[in-house]
């Protein structure tokens, strides 16, 4: 009967979207600008930049979402992945009214619909692995040129082609302001600057610009250069270290779920308690809730050794 019911109420919705001539990308396109919006006022923009209070639970969730699709010029994704999390959140609560547990409704529905937000935590922790790696051979070959050239042009037209993507195209746009729309180069240090995230690279770009002033200081910079060759060999050691306790969880995920049909064959009389009777629907519930917590802690325990000023 609560089957039924959900399926009546899905089919409405969607009746209603056609009927007022929306589709649910346009539904989620309104919503992402009204999540988006930011107040104008001189007031707004004062309490924006004096709060010091953090973000907390699906709001910071969705702005570290946000943050690394606009970093990995993949914002037009955020439309999709947000029609993901609401077609995973209805599949959740199918799933327990389909199973008739009310107690678990909540608890899929809401799981489930995190879960394309943390699979884009979880690979953008392997993007910025890669990106500090290709920052370091970028930086190290670039600061050696330099320090032989004193001409951070120079340096960085020789090495131009052993860069890869996205350090390429940071280095490119350089290039191209100081030779074709703008020769000052501090100005186009500031601008580079802030195309990339990484507080070791605006350490860095902040040197080669007092190196402007005095060359005497470039020997600052190999030592700036060496803080991305350390947090790498970090990033390895915690890899390392996180291995062994992300096995054992992968392997407590499975038991967990594969309790539930193997009970069915081992005791028929316990599968049916924890199935069909009050407290055994409770139980399915806080199993969910400590897993998609745990899931959480994984994806937040997995982010790359960041250094910071």
């Amino acid at each position: 009967m609560n089957l039924m019911i959900f399926m009546a109420f899905a089919g409405m919705t969607i009746g209603l979207l056609l009927v007022f001539g929306m589709t649910p990308l346009e539904l989620l396109e309104a919503g992402g600008k009204a999540f988006h919006r930011e107040d104008q006022s001189i007031q707004g923009k004062i309490v924006a930049v004096t709060s010091k209070k953090k973000k907390r639970g699906i709001t910071k969730l969705m702005h570290e979402v946000t943050t690394i699709l606009k970093a990995t010029n993949k914002e037009k994704q955020l439309t999709v992945i947000i029609l993901l999390s609401m077609t995973l959140m209805g599949v959740g609560a199918f799933i327990s009214i389909a199973i008739d547990n009310l107690f678990l409704v909540p608890v899929l529905a809401i799981g489930f619909s995190l879960l394309p937000f943390w699979y884009v935590k979880f690979t953008a922790t392997k993007w910025k692995k890669a990106l500090n790696n290709e920052l370091e051979t970028a930086l190290s070959i670039i600061t050696s040129s330099y320090l032989r050239s004193e001409s951070i042009i120079t340096a960085i037209d020789e090495n131009i082609e052993y860069i890869n993507p996205p350090v390429y195209d940071v280095f490119k746009a350089f290039l191209t302001q100081t030779k074709l729309i703008n020769s000052n180069i501090k100005i186009a240090l500031e601008n580079l600057k802030e195309k990339m995230d990484s507080a070791v690279f605006h350490e860095w770009v902040d040197a080669i610009i007092d190196c402007q002033e005095d060359k005497n200081i470039k020997s600052t910079l190999v030592p700036i250069v060496s803080k991305l060759s350390d947090m790498r060999m970090v990033s390895a050691e915690l890899d390392y270290m996180l291995y062994e306790p992300v096995k054992e969880f992968i392997s407590m995920v499975i038991l967990l779920l594969g309790n539930v049909p193997l009970m069915y064959f081992l005791n028929r009389d316990w599968f049916e308690t924890l199935m069909f009777t009050m407290m055994g629907k409770a139980v399915m519930a806080i199993c969910g809730v400590v897993l998609f917590i745990s899931i959480a802690g994984v994806v937040r325990l997995s982010k790359p050794v960041e250094y910071r000023r």
